[in-house]
């Protein structure tokens, strides 16, 4: 039987933006949104360096969750755990700290981005107290980068 590595979490440095970024294409559903880059990656570290937490399990990168803080309310997005790590806690450890980092922000309220048909990613949120909001809908402009 394999010992399972202590699952560290921590935020991502911007030496880690590839590992990030492979993550995200091999775990996280893209679908109906803009390509990652890494410079996109750099400016949110750039302008908030604890925002983009990272899960560690020995020198493996196996998850990520962004807490970004508006200054008035929490959002998380990008909670992402590579398939062969799922089912470990590790989604679960990755909202925990991102809450956590908001309390300690001073955030009263908190949302989580979830696409509508990754129902794998509805059962964690829902595992956490999160629920679908009916009330409201997410208006989206793609902004033009030239």
């Amino acid at each position: 039987m394999s010992r399972q590595r202590e699952l560290v979490l921590r935020p991502a440095t911007v030496a880690e933006i590839p590992a990030v970024l492979e993550l995200w294409r091999s775990a996280a559903e893209n679908a109906h949104r803009p390509t990652d880059t890494a410079g996109a990656v750099e400016v949110l570290l750039a302008r908030d360096p604890d925002a983009l937490i990272s899960a560690w399990s020995g020198p493996e990168l196996v998850g990520t969750v962004v807490a970004g803080w508006d200054g008035w309310r929490c959002h998380l997005y990008r909670l992402a755990v590579a398939p062969e790590h799922r089912r470990q806690g590790i989604a679960g450890a990755l909202i925990e700290a991102a809450e956590d980092r908001c309390r300690r922000l001073g955030g009263t309220r908190i949302d989580a981005m979830v696409l509508d048909d990754n129902h794998t990613a509805h059962r964690a949120w829902e595992s956490h107290g999160y629920r679908r909001q009916a009330e409201w809908s997410r208006w989206i402009k793609p902004m033009s980068t030239d």
